[in-house]
């Protein structure tokens, strides 16, 4: 499974509860995003998380 290569988010490992309180397991997957990013050694594609991407961690490649 593949992470956020800027904060490390990953996915998250649950339980669904049903009304009749059976537990099932589930998983919680991050929006992740394959972006090409401008890095000090050049431009490299990684794995980053939309938010991310929104609050500016990462400098875009075009």
């Amino acid at each position: 499974m593949a992470s956020c290569s800027v904060c490390g988010k990953q996915r998250i490992v649950g339980n669904n509860v049903s009304h009749s309180n059976k537990k099932t397991k589930k998983q919680i997957l991050p929006n992740l995003q394959r972006i090409r990013v401008i890095t000090d050694t050049g431009i490299k594609r990684l794995y980053v998380c939309t938010r991310c991407l929104r609050s500016g961690m990462v400098k875009k490649a075009v």
